[in-house]
């Protein structure tokens, strides 16, 4: 197949006259290799936050910036101190076990992985379990799992995602495609809000998208939050999840069946089921209150009247560190997940800050601690570093290319606002296509930085390679990304390979920055579809 570039009179006429000089800068597969290399080093030992690791992460994102011209974007520093507390269950004290109509003690991390609500030296709850079904409260829905029934003080079992749409409602919670009620940190919130003691999550691979040993990967560990906001409900004691099998176990000697309870829930006459099943579940917690940073740099707009004006990137720089060891191999690198996106970004930004400046300005924002529930992106929507209205559109890239050319895009929150639709129209303009998400059931919008953008009003997207890729035949990047998924993801097999094909990195980098350029030029402002959940409130 002959190459194609993004840099055409089609895509944008400031971006082509720029390549085409033969002393323009350009993104090269080196470039990003050289970025790669480094972030997926054993050296940073797996980028967690608030660590030696972490910091060195940080500072060559900052040094990366300064010497490609991008100017600081936090009041003359790169760094936006992020405050993060990190909770550390300790393995040999955590105890969990069952009493009352049942009798038995799990198993961590074989059954049950838990870890401590909040910032707090010791984590203890002794409570009825109460099954609650997928523990949504969802008035635009007439949907309540909790049916005024008091669960204060309670242990709650929740099932992970949202109820299943039916015929006679297909579009019911977003139809096959997951809302947020279906994501575990808003489970963990209305849990909160109920005013349960703690809560227990069922795992199925089906449902939550992603095997056992991920939940193990990401949870069996130091975890990190941001310090507790007073105005918040109380937190939980602990927060937890249960394989299928312990859970179906545990309701079997109670005279309960899950498969039952699981039916039951699908309707809006469910109402919570006492389990007569007490848990008792206690341990210890190593507590440190340590900040990581945000690494922010901008390029400042050309036009007097649109410069304060911002087209937003986001990459998270973090992943999980050290955790347990697979295959004696305890550094969780995350090389797809995310050096690859941060280093697609440093190229843009490079780029960018090297070529003319377009009318508004490029905020390039590295966050923190994703991997701990967005909590660098949602600090930085709390404290922008510029006021949030001037953010007129966020590009987040979590996963960068690593396969090779691509015939097509996937586009999260593709249909959320005017950003899909214009990126799709774009990318068409080169002989591309952006393809529907292959599992809207994951919740991936949900999932990543873009989402904390989008909760504070800010139109936004997270875009990423298709599944479709030249010379490969078809459905081979679709097994390439299951497979992953299934042995990879939140595991120390992803690391850095050297027969990486990251054509497919450049590809997408100038995707993403021709079309933040065709945004910070334009006259029209990206908007939210009519119904959007995260419209921005009128003032």
């Amino acid at each position: 197949m002959q190459r194609r570039t993004l840099f055409s009179a089609a895509a944008l006429g400031l971006l082509a006259a720029t390549v085409a000089s033969a002393q323009a800068p350009r993104i090269t597969p080196a470039e990003i290799d050289g970025h790669l290399r480094f972030l997926s080093s054993d050296l940073l030992e797996g980028r967690a936050p608030a660590t030696r690791g972490g910091r060195l992460t940080a500072e060559y994102i900052a040094s990366q910036l300064r010497e490609s011209g991008v100017q600081p974007g936090v009041n003359g520093s790169y760094f936006q101190r992020v405050p993060i507390d990190i909770v550390g269950a300790v393995p040999g004290s955590i105890r969990v076990s069952a009493g009352g109509k049942a009798n038995g003690t799990l198993r961590y991390p074989e059954d049950v992985v838990v870890w401590g609500g909040s910032a707090a030296e010791n984590s203890a709850a002794n409570a009825e379990i109460v099954f609650v079904g997928y523990g949504s409260t969802a008035p635009e829905y007439r949907w309540n799992d909790f049916q005024g029934v008091d669960v204060r003080g309670k242990i709650l079992m929740v099932l992970v995602n949202d109820p299943p749409a039916s015929a006679r409602e297909p579009e019911l919670f977003g139809g096959r495609a997951m809302t947020y009620y279906g994501r575990w940190t808003y489970k963990f919130e209305e849990a909160e809000r109920q005013g349960a003691a703690g809560m227990l999550i069922v795992h199925t691979t089906e449902a939550a998208g992603y095997p056992w040993h991920t939940v193990v990967g990401s949870w069996a560990k130091e975890q990190r939050m941001l310090p507790r906001d007073p105005n918040l409900p109380a937190p939980l004691a602990f927060r937890g999840w249960i394989t299928d099998s312990a859970a179906t176990g545990l309701l079997r000697q109670a005279g309960l069946n899950l498969a039952d309870l699981r039916r039951r829930a699908e309707s809006r006459s469910f109402r919570p089921v006492r389990t007569g099943i007490t848990m008792d579940v206690a341990f210890r917690n190593t507590v440190q209150h340590l900040e990581s940073e945000n690494v922010v740099g901008v390029v400042r707009g050309s036009d007097a009247q649109l410069r304060d004006q911002h087209v937003a990137f986001s990459a998270h720089w973090d992943h999980l560190g050290i955790g347990p060891a697979v295959n004696g191999d305890s550094i969780y690198n995350g090389s797809l997940d995310n050096a690859s996106g941060v280093a697609d970004i440093l190229a843009i930004a490079r780029f960018a800050a090297q070529s003319p400046a377009p009318k508004r300005s490029l905020l390039f924002v590295f966050v923190t601690a994703e991997e701990s529930g967005l909590l660098g992106s949602e600090f930085f929507a709390r404290n922008p570093t510029v006021p949030l209205a001037s953010i007129v559109a966020n590009l987040n890239v979590d996963g960068g290319n690593l396969l090779g050319r691509s015939t097509d895009f996937r586009v999260l929150g593709e249909n959320k606002s005017t950003l899909g639709p214009g990126f799709a129209r774009f990318v068409a303009g080169q002989g591309w296509r952006t393809a529907p998400d292959e599992h809207p059931e994951r919740g991936y919008f949900y999932r990543s930085d873009h989402f904390s953008f989008a909760k504070a009003g800010i139109p936004a997207i997270s875009i990423a390679a298709g599944t479709e890729y030249e010379g490969k035949p078809a459905g081979w990047g679709t097994q390439q990304q299951e497979a992953y998924t299934a042995r990879c993801y939140h595991q120390p097999c992803d690391e850095y390979r050297a027969d990486f094909d990251l054509a497919g990195a450049v590809q997408l980098s100038e995707a993403v920055l021709s079309y933040a350029l065709q945004i910070a030029n334009g006259s029209e402002m990206p908007a939210w579809s009519p119904g959007a959940e995260f419209r921005r409130p009128s003032r």
